[in-house]
């Protein structure tokens, strides 16, 4: 969407040059309008395509499961999707843990059951999990120990105090080893760098208006 954007404008500018093909100062004043017009949407390109990138999971050995679950009691819903190129079915014992940046850790030590058939090829399983109230979930990790193997497609979280969010797995989970995703450190960052480019988005628009 990002380059089909970003194509359009560079025809629209290329024909507003071409419609004021004119010598002398003017040509010049209606070049730097085009320049001005071309930085501004090739910012909101770089802008929209840096937004698209997606993190890829990583094994966290040290991280610490809390077993202490009574610091309040909030219902989640946990949806996952199995790939449809994992295996047929897994026997495997699957662990998740999941939570926010203020140290509130939901733990639910297995969801694997073999006789409801979960986490089979191309199915999606939901699972209502108690824990302590959290605020925005930032991080998720899935623990798999077992003989089959499992790939995960995407583990969608609800919370009361939270948005829903997704975590793009899409790879099989290694054996014996928490394996995740966890953007708490990085939701601090990203709330500055949509504060600083919301402001270059003004500062550029009223350049632009200006000039024309």
């Amino acid at each position: 969407m990002c380059w089909l954007f970003l194509v359009i404008i560079i025809n629209l500018t290329s024909s507003f040059c071409a419609g004021k093909r004119k010598s002398g100062f003017y040509f010049s004043m209606e070049m730097s309008k085009a320049s001005i017009v071309f930085l501004y949407f090739g910012f909101v390109f770089i802008h929209c395509d840096a937004k698209s990138i997606r993190e890829k999971p990583q094994a966290f050995e040290s991280f610490n499961v809390s077993y202490i679950q009574n610091l309040g009691s909030c219902s989640y819903s946990v949806v996952f999707t199995t790939s449809c190129s994992s295996t047929t079915y897994t026997r495997d014992q699957i662990s998740i843990a999941f939570g926010d940046a203020y140290g509130n850790q939901i733990y639910a030590p297995r969801l694997d059951d073999p006789t409801s058939r979960a986490f089979e090829r191309c199915s999606s399983d939901t699972f209502e999990i108690k824990g302590p109230c959290a605020y925005q979930i930032c991080y998720v990790y899935l623990y798999r120990t077992g003989p089959d193997g499992w790939k995960p497609e995407t583990v969608k979280i609800y919370g009361y105090n939270s948005r829903a969010v997704t975590f793009y797995y899409d790879t099989f989970i290694p054996g014996d080893t928490w394996y995740g995703f966890n953007y708490c450190n990085s939701a601090s960052s990203s709330h500055r760098w949509i504060g600083q480019t919301s402001f270059l988005f003004v500062v550029l628009w009223f350049v632009l208006y200006a000039l024309i």
